[in-house]
């Protein structure tokens, strides 16, 4: 039997029943559809949504690159068994996803882009917006996504959708290859009806494997613990991907063992857990740091050992050894480790079964080996976030500090780029394991506010928060609108400090000077001067729709978070803080990242900056 649908038509039906399964948890994988249209998609994914409302949600968005952002917010707070799926016209609409696509595929998130494409069969050749490429007729400007996906096909004809659909949704659903997928569409085939075979739109479910440790490495694994004098864990994002948090935790409290953080594993222990000790790497907490400076062996679960993770390979000691536990072998052999190539919370658990009776001195006691180092950070935790007094204009980590004391398990942070995720990774006190989201593979400005659109759709009645400096909120506000048009009570914190703080302490760490990152009048010669520019970021987000609180002291910042947390419409609170020449208020850096400075340079500052890189790049080292 077959179904004569066009193939957008069926393409939809056929998302709309596809489900995942994974430890007996059976649900819809494609639970919604954003999108923009225009013309490459209005008269073929358009009409098909319209045609099966009831089958497949529609979301409008403002900004293609915006709605991948959400969709990927969306299937994080999923653990990626549930996604949303991205239509776009043809030309800039599609180009507009690369940046999303990206950022996807580095942080290993499943979404789905549908991005409309040129005539299959070239009746008009060019049509408006193809680029024209002299010496291949079938390159399209969809061609730029195929880098950054982890799945890429063109769907030319209508019988070829079949093959495609399914291997698109075979990569979606494999925890180890995810990412990006895309299926460009051209909008003449996109109409084209054809005869489906019933099988192909009928219910199918993909089940999310867990695959075992190897026996073999599995013993090699124990014996490396069970040798190790001073082992150190590194909790990635696929901890919580697999959802082995309950499974980490046993292993850390039986053997005794530490456990640091990267910004995407930060959460998998709460805070206030003895066997916790904070971020790892160059935003990591001095206690972190000083166990991976003196580990001889670092068990590595679910991470990719980012250069911030490994403070660009200066963090370890040369006789340090790892092993490392991940689903991906491409991952799990990094640092030349020994592998557990396999699910995290299977690894953990066949670890701790496999380990017995093998205890640390730390086990069973409430005093552990960094027990004071740890009092000792949570101290200068607790200084950064003390505010100079009621009246005060607050520093950055003082404005963490009124969040801190309001929020609860509950609670979702948001933040992606800017001096944020630094502060938050070395001060914020994760309460819950999916409380902490900072996309820190892509660092991609202008992630926040979407991704609370995707956070807020797939953990309905919690309070979301997106934390935005001033130059993250210009980069990407748009958003705001669908958060009104939706109802969606995000709680969006702007904190303006009238430029790139961030990188400003960067260029001047550099020798550059901060040169171009004030928002500041210039003068004649071009030097930035003056009074920030006359530019309103809380007018202009309650332009867009939102609920304005404006909050200019320590007492203004509290009730106003207060007021916000307690929201039932999308609410933003705008905080000036400190200005971009000034510091965070957070402890600085506990370990180095490498930014080459310039070899040689007429400046003083650049020459200095040149001495001090010498120095730290002799203690870069290959762990082999």
């Amino acid at each position: 039997m077959s179904v004569r649908l066009t193939v957008a038509q069926a393409l939809v039906r056929f998302l709309a029943a596809q489900h995942t399964e994974r430890d007996g948890v059976r649900q819809r994988l494609v639970t919604a559809t954003w999108g923009i249209f225009g013309h490459g998609n209005v008269a073929g994914i358009g009409q098909a949504l319209v045609e099966h409302a009831d089958l497949m949600p529609y979301h409008q968005g403002r900004n293609e690159q915006a709605m991948v952002h959400a969709a990927v917010g969306y299937a994080r707070q999923s653990r990626r068994l549930r996604i949303h799926a991205v239509t776009t016209s043809i030309g800039p609409g599609a180009t507009n996803l690369v940046t999303g696509a990206a950022l996807a595929t580095v942080n290993r998130i499943p979404v789905l882009l549908l991005p409309g494409d040129t005539f299959a069969a070239r009746p008009a050749d060019p049509v408006l917006q193809q680029l024209e490429v002299p010496y291949a007729g079938e390159v399209s400007v969809n061609d730029c996504l195929r880098p950054v996906s982890r799945y890429f096909d063109r769907v030319t004809r209508p019988e070829a959708l079949i093959p495609a659909a399914l291997a698109a949704v075979r990569v979606l659903t494999d925890p180890a290859e995810t990412g990006a997928v895309t299926l460009a569409l051209p909008q003449d085939v996109q109409a084209e009806a054809y005869d489906w075979p019933e099988e192909f739109l009928a219910e199918r479910t993909w089940t999310v494997r867990r695959p075992r440790p190897d026996t073999a490495e599995l013993d090699a694994a124990v014996h490396a613990i069970r040798a190790a004098e001073r082992p150190l864990v590194i909790a990635g994002g696929g901890v919580k991907y697999s959802g082995a948090e309950d499974a980490l935790r046993t292993l850390a409290e039986r053997a005794g063992l530490p456990v640091a953080t990267t910004q995407a594993g930060k959460g998998a222990l709460p805070y206030d857990h003895r066997c916790e000790v904070g971020g790892i790497g160059h935003t990591g907490t001095a206690t972190a740091n000083a166990l991976a400076r003196t580990s001889d062996l670092v068990i590595g679960v679910g991470t990719r050992y980012s250069d911030f993770t490994t403070a660009s390979g200066t963090l370890f000691h040369p006789a340090t050894r790892f092993l490392n536990i991940n689903i991906t072998g491409f991952d799990a052999h990094k640092q030349a480790a020994r592998t557990l190539v396999a699910d995290a919370r299977e690894s953990l658990t066949a670890l701790t079964e496999a380990l017995g009776d093998h205890r640390r001195a730390a086990d069973g006691q409430d005093e552990t080996p960094w027990t004071s180092s740890k009092a000792d950070w949570q101290a200068r935790t607790d200084a950064a976030y003390a505010p100079d007094g009621e009246d005060a204009r607050p520093t950055q980590a003082q404005v963490l500090g009124a969040l801190d004391t309001l929020v609860t398990g509950d609670d979702i942070l948001i933040n992606a780029a800017g001096s944020l995720p630094g502060d938050l990774h070395k001060l914020w006190r994760t309460r819950s394991s999916d409380q902490y989201h900072v996309e820190y593979g892509y660092s991609c400005m202008g992630y926040e506010i979407p991704a609370a659109i995707g956070v807020a759709l797939a953990a309905p009645g919690r309070p979301v928060w997106a934390l935005v400096g001033d130059g993250t909120y210009l980069m990407n506000p748009t958003e705001i609108v669908t958060a009104v048009q939706e109802d969606l009570p995000i709680k969006v914190v702007i904190l303006d400090n009238h430029g790139y703080a961030s990188i400003g302490g960067l260029s001047e760490a550099v020798g550059a000077e901060r040169f171009g990152t004030d928002y500041r009048f210039r003068d004649p010669e071009g030097r930035f001067t003056g009074p920030p520019l006359p530019v309103d970021l809380a007018a202009n987000a309650a332009s867009l729709g939102m609920r304005v609180l404006r909050a200019r002291t320590v007492r203004d910042l509290r009730e106003a978070l207060a007021d916000a947390r307690g929201a039932t419409v999308p609410t933003c609170v705008y905080v000036e803080t400190e200005t971009a020449d000034s510091v965070s208020g957070a402890p600085p850096a506990q370990a180095w990242w490498d930014v080459p400075v310039a070899e040689t340079s007429t400046r003083p500052s650049a020459v200095k900056a040149r001495e001090e890189y010498d120095r730290h790049v002799t203690a870069r080292r290959r762990h082999l």
